[in-house]
C-alpha cells in the first residue's frame, strides 16, 4: 500500500527538514547582511550604491520573476487533465518575454541611464511633470499590492500543507484563521529581512534563491522519475499519451486559437505577452529597480536580456508537472481500504486527496512532503518560503522607494526650504552644504524608508488574506498573480510612451487617462451588479473632479495652453467614461453557453495591459497640454 498517501502530511516534515529550513534562512540572512554593508544613504538602501554586478542583478530578476508563484503553480497547470494541462504556458516566456527584454534593454534602459533616477516614474515625472511621478507611483503601488498579495497567498497555501496540524492548532487556540497565521509568519520574516539591508540584501539573497530553485526543480524531477516503474521514459510515455491535453499530449506547445478568452496562445505570446512584458520589465518598479542597481547602461542591458535564462527553471518545473501526472495516475501498489482516493488520480489518497480537492495548486507541495528525501525536502520548502519572502522584500523596497520619491522627498524639500535650506533630495543629497547636515538627513531618509517598509508589509499581508476570495474567479493562482498586476501595468507603459516619444505634450492628460484605464480594465473583467455600481461611482467622482479642474483652469490667468479647447476635451473625457460604463455592462462580446443562453464573455488576463495602455495613451494624448521648454519639477 502507498502508505505515504494515508499518513498526516504534516508528519512527513521531520526535525531534520526544519533544521535545513532554519539553517537556510539563517545563512541567507547573514549572507545578505554581510553583502549589504553599511546602508548609510538612501542611495545605498534603494540602489545598492549602483555598484552591483550584472550577473547578480540578472539572478535577482530571474528569482523575482519565477518566485513561488511559478515554482509551485506551473506544475499544477501541466498536471491538470484536458486541453489546459500542457506546455502552452511556456509560449509566453520563450516568445513574448524574450522579445520584451530585448526591447527594454535597447530602448528603455538607455533612456533611464541618461540621469541618476530611482524608478521609471522619476523618468516620466522629469519628462511630463512632477504630478505624473505621483500618479504613476500610485498606480504602481496599487498593481504591486494586488500582484504580490497573490504570491504571498500561494506560499501561505504551501505553509498550510506543511504545517497543517500546527496551524489548525493555532487557529483553535487564538480564533485567528490558519491561513492568516501562515501569512503572518511570512510577513514578519519578509519585513525583518528587508530592514536588514535594503535592495542589496534583496538582490544577493535572490541570487542564492535562483540556484536553490534550479537545484530543487532538478531534485524533484529526478525523484518523480525514480518513483515511476519505467523511470523518465515512463514519464514521457504517459505525458505523450494524454491526448486530451492536445495532439502531443502534455507536451503540446503551440496553440493557434483565435479565442481571446484563452490565456496561452501563439498570438498572446507574440503580441500580448511582448506588449505586457514591456510594462513588466521596463516600467514596473519591482523588476526595473534591479536594473538601476547596475554600474552602467551596458551592465543593465546584459542583466535584463540574460535573465531570459529563467525559462530553464520554468521548463524544468513543467516537466515536474508531467512527472506528477504520471505518478498519481498509477494505482496504489496494493488495494486501498477505508480511505478515499481521487477518482482521476488513484495514487492520491487520504489527507492528500482532501487537500488537493481544496486547492489544485497544492499538488507539488503534497508530492514534496510524500516523496522527496528528508533534508532535500526541507531545502525545497525553504526555497519556496524564501521565494515568497524575496518577492515580498522586493515589492516592499519598491513601494517604499516610489512613495518616498513621489511624496516624502517633495514634502521634505518644502520643509527644508522653509528653514532656509535649498535642497534637492536625491540619493546622496549632493546640494546640501555641510557634512553634518548631509549625515543627519541621510539617517532621517533611511529611517523613513524603513518605516515605509513596515507599513507596506502590513498592507500586503492584509491583501494576501483577501486574495483567496478573488482566486475563485481565475483558473489557477498563477493566473491570479499575473492578472492582478495587469490592472495598472498598461497605464504605466502608456506613461512611458507619452514621456519617451517626441509628442511635445505635458502630463495633464495622463493624470486623467492613467486612472481611467485602470478602471476600464476592471470594467472589462468584472460584470456583476457590484462592479456596475463601482463603475458608476468612479464615473461620478471623475465628473466632479473634471468640473473642479475646469474651474481652476478658468481662474488661472497664467495657465499653460491645452492642445484642444475645453469643450472638445470635455467631450473626449466623457466618451472615456462612457466606454468604461459600456465595458462594465457588455464586455467585448457575447457568446452562447451549453444551454443555449447568451452570456457575456471577457478577455483573458494577457489582454489587460494592452487594453489599459491603449486607453491611457489615447486619452492621455488627446487631453494633454502643450509641453513647456523645461518640464516643471
Amino acid at each position: 500500500m502507498n502508505t505515504a498517501c494515508l499518513a498526516s502530511l504534516s508528519g512527513h516534515f521531520t526535525w531534520i527538514d526544519w533544521l535545513v529550513v532554519v539553517g537556510y534562512l539563517a545563512f541567507t540572512t547573514v549572507l545578505g547582511a554581510k553583502l549589504a554593508g553599511r546602508q548609510a544613504t538612501i542611495r545605498d538602501f534603494f540602489l545598492g550604491g549602483r555598484k552591483l554586478p550584472w550577473y547578480a542583478v540578472s539572478g535577482s530578476i530571474i528569482a523575482t520573476e519565477i518566485s513561488a508563484l511559478t515554482f509551485v503553480s506551473v506544475p499544477s497547470i501541466v498536471f491538470k487533465p484536458g486541453i489546459e494541462g500542457n506546455f502552452k504556458y511556456l509560449q509566453l516566456g520563450v516568445i513574448g518575454s524574450f522579445l520584451a527584454r530585448v526591447i527594454v534593454g535597447y530602448v528603455l534602459v538607455p533612456a533611464y541611464y541618461k540621469r541618476e533616477i530611482y524608478s521609471p516614474y522619476d523618468y516620466m515625472g522629469n519628462q511630463l511633470g512632477g504630478r505624473v511621478r505621483s500618479m504613476t507611483s500610485v498606480l504602481f503601488s496599487l498593481g504591486g499590492i494586488l500582484g504580490q498579495s497573490a504570491r504571498v497567498y500561494l506560499t501561505a497555501e504551501v505553509l498550510m500543507v506543511v504545517l497543517h496540524d500546527q496551524l489548525v492548532g493555532l487557529q483553535a487556540w487564538s480564533g485567528m484563521p490558519a491561513l492568516a497565521w501562515a501569512i503572518f509568519f511570512i510577513g514578519v520574516v519578509s519585513v525583518g529581512w528587508t530592514l536588514i539591508g535594503g535592495i542589496t540584501t534583496v538582490i544577493w539573497t535572490d541570487v542564492l534563491l535562483f540556484l536553490v530553485f534550479l537545484l530543487g526543480a532538478v531534485v524533484a524531477l529526478g525523484t518523480v522519475a525514480f518513483h515511476l516503474d519505467g523511470g523518465i521514459a515512463e514519464m514521457f510515455r504517459v505525458g505523450w499519451a494524454a491526448k486530451d491535453s492536445g495532439p502531443w499530449g502534455k507536451f503540446t506547445f503551440f496553440d493557434f486559437s483565435l479565442d481571446p478568452a484563452r490565456q496561452y496562445t501563439i498570438w498572446t505570446a507574440a503580441i500580448l505577452s511582448t506588449w505586457g512584458g514591456l510594462g513588466a520589465y521596463g516600467t514596473d518598479q519591482l523588476l526595473a529597480q534591479r536594473m538601476f542597481c547596475c554600474k552602467n547602461e551596458r551592465d543593465a542591458r546584459w542583466a535584463i536580456i540574460s535573465s531570459t535564462a529563467s525559462q530553464v527553471v520554468t521548463l524544468t518545473v513543467m516537466l515536474v508537472g508531467v512527472g506528477l501526472y504520471a505518478y498519481y495516475k498509477q494505482p496504489p501498489a496494493e488495494p486501498v481500504t477505508n480511505v478515499v482516493c481521487n477518482a482521476d488520480y488513484p495514487a492520491l489518497c487520504g489527507e492528500a486527496a482532501t487537500m488537493f480537492k481544496e486547492s489544485a495548486d497544492r499538488i507539488f507541495p503534497i508530492f514534496i512532503l510524500q516523496k522527496i528525501p528528508t533534508g532535500l525536502r526541507g531545502l525545497i520548502i525553504a526555497a519556496i518560503f524564501a521565494a515568497a519572502i524575496s518577492s515580498l522584500m522586493g515589492i516592499l523596497t519598491a513601494l517604499s522607494q516610489v512613495v518616498m520619491s513621489a511624496f516624502y522627498n517633495p514634502f521634505r524639500e518644502w520643509q527644508l526650504r522653509r528653514q532656509g535650506i535649498e535642497v534637492t533630495l536625491r540619493g546622496d543629497i549632493e546640494s546640501m552644504a555641510g557634512e553634518e547636515t548631509i549625515t543627519a538627513e541621510d539617517r532621517r531618509s533611511v529611517f523613513v524608508g524603513r518605516l515605509m517598509v513596515l507599513f507596506w508589509g502590513v498592507v500586503l499581508c492584509l491583501m494576501a488574506y483577501l486574495a483567496k476570495y478573488v482566486a475563485a474567479h481565475y483558473k489557477s493562482i498563477l493566473d491570479l498573480g499575473l492578472a492582478m498586476v495587469g490592472y495598472t501595468q498598461g497605464a504605466l507603459l502608456a506613461g512611458f510612451a507619452l514621456a519617451f516619444l517626441p509628442l511635445r505634450i505635458d502630463g495633464r492628460g495622463y493624470m486623467w487617462s492613467g486612472p481611467l484605464s485602470a478602471v476600464c480594465v476592471f470594467a472589462t473583467v468584472w460584470h456583476k451588479p457590484w462592479s456596475h455600481l463601482t463603475c458608476w461611482i468612479a464615473a461620478g467622482i471623475f465628473v466632479v473632479l473634471w468640473g473642479v479642474q475646469l474651474s481652476l483652469d478658468r481662474g488661472d490667468p497664467q495657465r499653460r495652453p491645452y492642445r484642444l479647447g475645453a469643450a472638445a476635451r470635455t467631450l473626449i473625457f466623457l466618451s472615456g467614461l462612457g466606454l468604461m460604463v459600456l465595458l462594465s455592462y457588455h464586455g467585448f462580446w457575447w457568446s452562447t453557453n451549453d444551454a443555449g443562453e447568451a452570456v457575456r464573455m471577457t478577455v483573458s488576463w494577457p489582454w489587460y495591459a494592452p487594453i489599459g495602455s491603449t486607453i491611457a495613451f489615447i486619452w492621455g494624448y488627446l487631453l494633454a497640454g502643450r509641453k513647456e521648454t523645461e518640464p516643471r519639477p
